[in-house]
């Protein structure tokens, strides 16, 4: 009698591959994808514990910015204010103890009192520090840390698309499709379990892609290098700000009220959305504002004005004018972190990192009940008969 040959098919080879490579890097993967999930909504949970600052009245005049600067420059050298879209919101003031502080400290100012109050570090920095750190480089040192992460994500991708791979049945008929689009919550334990990590595998994998794609790019530099080749435009290129400004002015030249500025500013981008204007220090240093459109499919895309403190326009830069290349270059971080689409795409986000956080836990006990499968068909007698 001639033994049956099995012959190790590509489809074989994508399920080997996808099992150990799971198996390897479960641990890994377990805790970069829990620690995201965690990450996803941190200023939100931030918020749910900060003190709370209301403005009291908002139907009345609001203090020049003069007025409010002054009644911090007790507190340090002011340097720029974020105004809210809203009007009874607390206006937001950056201040540096010294010019030479990298980050000032922020206060909630009222407008129209000017009662202030200072933002306090929360308790729960030190936690989301840590699960920065576990997302980024495991708790370990960043030379050592980052490239596991890089080379776990890459595993990741290559998890998501194999996953895919095998989530097709071999008969391409629509009956064979249907079950790989539900979980089948009335069957035994492990029946559930293969569903969950296969079904909602499939649901997410466009979304653990998309984020295995874009996470690459803090791992390794010559991923961002090839991507910024892709692009045509340098990823993370603009990090100093973009080109510097200097005031032109001459000495006496008179110059425009912050209140002026703003409306300058108004008038430029005429849309309603929250404002961060950089308020000059020196006779050197201009208007910088920064602008984002409520209105817009994206909170975090933002146009830019550079006024002189004559209220010359010196450059104006918007988010729609931009070359496409340079739109999704500068997007690529919102794109990672879920911030894309606001509130509607971090629930997404938040819910698919939950799910890949599952993968290697369902995935290592479906490698569990087929490792003992195979135990207990060896030790079953064989029965011959005469």
């Amino acid at each position: 009698m001639s033994k049956k040959v099995i012959k190790y098919t590509f489809r074989k080879f994508i399920n080997d591959a996808h099992l150990w490579l799971g198996i390897g890097s479960g641990i890994i993967l377990f805790l970069v994808c829990f620690s995201g999930t965690i990450l996803t909504f941190e200023e939100e949970i931030k918020d749910l514990f900060a003190k709370e600052f209301v403005v009291d009245d908002a139907s009345g005049s609001p203090l020049s910015m003069v007025e409010l600067k002054e009644t911090l420059s007790k507190e340090g050298i002011v340097t720029n204010v974020t105004i809210p879209a809203s009007r009874d919101e607390a206006l937001k003031f950056s201040v540096k103890s010294s010019p030479k502080e990298r980050r000032g400290t922020t206060y909630l100012v009222d407008p129209y009192t000017g009662e202030y109050h200072k933002v306090q570090k929360s308790h729960l920095d030190g936690f989301f520090l840590t699960m920065f750190k576990m997302h980024r480089w495991l708790l370990l040192e960043t030379e050592l840390g980052r490239p596991i992460v890089g080379v776990s994500t890459l595993i990741f991708l290559f998890l998501a698309i194999s996953g895919i791979i095998l989530w097709f049945p071999q008969k391409m008929k629509w009956k064979n499709f249907k079950p790989g689009f539900k979980i089948k919550f009335n069957a035994n334990w492990k029946r559930i379990n293969h569903d969950l990590h296969n079904t909602l595998g499939f649901y997410a994998c466009i979304f653990l892609v998309i984020m295995s794609l874009t996470g690459l790019f803090w791992s390794f530099e010559w991923y961002r290098d090839a991507g910024s080749k892709v692009l045509g435009t340098k990823v993370f290129g603009n990090r100093g700000g973009g080109p510097q400004f200097e005031s032109a002015l001459k000495p006496g030249t008179e110059e425009k009220t912050f209140e002026e500025i703003l409306q300058l500013s108004s008038v430029e981008l005429a849309f309603e959305g929250e404002t961060t204007i950089n308020i000059p220090a020196t006779d050197k240093e201009v208007y910088i504002i920064t602008k984002n459109d409520h209105s817009r499919f994206s909170p975090v895309i933002t146009d830019k004005l550079v006024l002189d403190r004559d209220g010359s326009l010196l450059h104006k830069e918007l988010f729609a004018d931009k070359p496409l290349n340079v739109q999704i270059a500068a997007l690529i971080k919102p794109i990672h972190i879920g911030t894309i689409y606001g509130s509607f795409s971090k629930i997404i986000y938040f819910i698919a990192c939950l799910i890949a956080t599952s993968l290697p836990i369902t995935g290592t006990l479906i490698w569990i009940n087929k490792l003992k499968k195979k135990k207990s068909k060896k030790k079953q007698p064989v029965i011959t008969t005469i």
